[in-house]
């Protein structure tokens, strides 16, 4: 070996290249793919066993997203002076348990939409409490420079659940099996537990620093986050047209599986490999997300996400029995493929953007008006989808969530080709 190729410094290792990347990875995985199947499964049981209408789907969407609006703030503060792991593990464990009650009720048969209710909005709670710590947690793994690759991989790993899950889920709700599912669930919330209670890497004091008792209150911190993410043109410009997105996409979602099931009259294993094969779309976005920031711009990319995907959802309010089911597909398809792509992008830049001790504060600010919109518009498309009849409702919420793209160009976005991110990395052990 030459001098010269002994003195070439080596390529710093990857996401992969650190140990307790690849845990975290792992169980996010394992407990993605049982959810995916879950998220099927669960309004299906509910429209063919339990009888739900229109407006009880958009009450038990509403019920899993309506701790954001309850608690989302306060969750990111407290979040900021906990360690994340330890919340992580707690908040799988729960939801664990959650989806065991299920299974119970299941097998006895007396499983009620009261009960599937009540899940939904303990699981949201618990995922309000593991997604500010989830989000703060990343960095803490991986360098700035690698957060958008760790975040595709993770992504990927959640749209590939979405391929391979909602099939298994549709055909379980089909043969009256939903116990299974609900175990099965269960059990991968536990595995990511015990993943995640093996990582090694020590994180650093909440905040970056041991906080003295009182130094500030609660309150304070809450004000002081939401005064960072509302001053900065950029966060606030994404974060008001992704909310606006959600209201109608959340609608829309409300009735997609009631509107595949009643008025397109597709059964259960069909719904469910749609929604697999859509699912692809995730995956194919996770995979090019990284590659297209790199080649047009992270800002750019943003903009081209978003304006790109939002007019395939009209194909969906065209879908029919047979070969109509193609524009279900082909909607869902490309939307999923660029809303993936532009949220990695977003998520890798206010990770590496936001100081780290606010971190948890931000994301869950952002979460708490992002996702507190979900049950607006999930109670919105239910009243719609009673009102004027799934069709129609479709095709006013999807109009509504491509329009929405149009808020992106009264911020900054429009005139740069990348969002700023700061310019020095600090290596984490692996």
């Amino acid at each position: 070996m030459s001098a010269a190729t002994s003195a070439r410094p080596q390529k710093p290792p990857g996401p992969l290249g650190h140990r307790d990347f690849r845990l975290l990875w792992a169980g996010e995985s394992v407990s993605q793919l049982g959810s995916a199947a879950t998220r099927v499964l669960l309004p299906l049981i509910a429209v063919n066993a339990l009888g739900a209408g229109a407006f009880t789907m958009g009450l038990l969407n509403a019920a899993a997203w309506l701790p954001w609006l309850l608690i989302g703030l306060p969750v990111g503060a407290w979040t900021d002076r906990m360690r994340r792991r330890p919340v992580m593990i707690v908040c799988n464990t729960v939801s664990a348990a959650l989806m065991f009650s299920l299974t119970v009720a299941a097998w006895l048969d007396a499983l009620t939409t009261t009960q599937l209710l009540v899940v939904s909005l303990l699981l949201g709670t618990a995922d309000v409490f593991f997604r500010a710590a989830y989000s703060a947690y990343l960095p803490a793994l991986l360098p700035a420079g690698q957060l958008a690759d760790g975040n595709a991989r993770l992504q990927t790993s959640e749209s590939a659940a979405e391929v391979v899950a909602p099939g298994a889920g549709g055909a379980l709700a089909q043969a009256g099996s939903a116990a299974v599912g609900f175990f099965a669930d269960g059990l991968s919330f536990l595995i990511s537990a015990v993943l995640l209670a093996r990582i090694r890497t020590p994180e650093s004091p909440p905040g970056g620093e041991e906080r003295a008792p009182g130094k500030k209150t609660l309150l304070r911190e809450i004000r002081d986050g939401v005064a960072f993410l509302t001053g900065d043109p950029f966060l606030r410009t994404i974060l008001v047209c992704d909310a606006a997105m959600n209201l109608f996409l959340a609608g829309a979602q409300s009735l997609a599986i009631l509107f595949l099931s009643r008025t397109v009259g597709a059964d259960g294993t069909v719904i469910g490999v749609l929604i697999a094969l859509a699912g692809l779309g995730g995956v194919l976005g996770a995979v090019l997300s990284p590659r297209l920031a790199r080649r047009v711009g992270t800002a750019r990319a943003v903009l081209l996400c978003a304006f790109g995907a939002g007019p395939f959802g009209l194909l969906i309010p065209l879908t029919s029995d047979g070969v109509g089911l193609l524009a279900f597909l082909v909607g869902e398809f490309c939307m999923m493929a660029g809303i993936v792509a532009g949220n990695i992008v977003i998520v890798s830049f206010r990770q590496a953007y936001c100081p780290p001790e606010m971190l948890g504060r931000v994301s869950s600010g952002i979460r708490f008006v992002m996702y507190g919109t979900v049950p607006v518009g999930s109670l919105l498309g239910g009243a719609l989808g009673t009102a004027a009849g799934d069709r129609a409702a479709l095709w006013i919420l999807y109009a509504g969530n491509a329009l929405c793209a149009l808020l992106l160009l009264k911020g900054p976005l429009r005139t740069l080709r990348d969002l700023p991110v700061p310019e020095t990395e600090t290596e984490v052990p692996r």
